[in-house]
């Protein structure tokens, strides 16, 4: 609240924040062909992402963006599906949180690395202001390279923004044809 001292928070590992969910792939989720929906798995990886974020803010946390995702194979009716999530670094009021996604034959006792992607969340309180996150401590040599990757990713992230933002103030270009307009008109 405006006007109270900032609490410290206590900095936080990778490993108090990961999580892990199961999912069996039914018919229900699946296209024609029996393979597991893109929408559906990328609902699957926003809500372990989302697990972690909590996890490591311990308030509400809301998406604000999905801005890599692997689809490596695909995934089908009766496979197991194992969905791994952590923190990879958590800046001021935001967490860039990485999912790795794993299909399982259970029949034949086979796993394969099926997806991969990055999340961003951002922290907030129950009237939807931003609040800090903890820091986050990266113990061992993968936490840390993933650690370093995300504020790359960040900049990554935030030059693009940049350059949409340019982008929409640009008057219309040679070609273009603006919403709701015809190019004949």
């Amino acid at each position: 609240m405006a006007g109270e001292p900032e609490v410290a928070l206590k900095p936080r590992t990778v490993g108090e924040s990961q999580s892990e969910m199961t999912e069996l792939i039914l018919p229900n989720d699946t296209n024609t062909l029996g393979s597991l929906l893109g929408g559906r798995l990328m609902h699957f990886i926003d809500l372990v992402g989302a697990m972690a974020a909590y996890r490591h803010s311990r308030s509400h946390v809301v998406t604000a963006s999905m801005d890599h995702i692997d689809f490596i194979q695909p995934v089908f009716v009766g496979d197991l599906l194992t969905l791994k999530s952590s923190v990879n670094r958590a800046f001021s009021t935001s967490m860039e949180v990485g999912v790795k996604v794993w299909a399982e034959n259970t029949k034949l006792g086979k796993y394969r690395h099926v997806a991969s992607a990055y999340l961003v969340f951002v922290a907030i309180d129950g009237e939807g202001n931003r609040v800090k996150v903890p820091e986050l401590v990266p113990e061992s040599a993968s936490e840390l390279r993933r650690y370093e990757g995300a504020l790359r990713r960040r900049g990554n992230r935030e030059t693009e923004s940049e350059r949409r933002r340019r982008a929409r103030l640009e008057p219309a270009g040679e070609g273009s044809v603006r919403p709701g307009r015809s190019e004949n008109a």
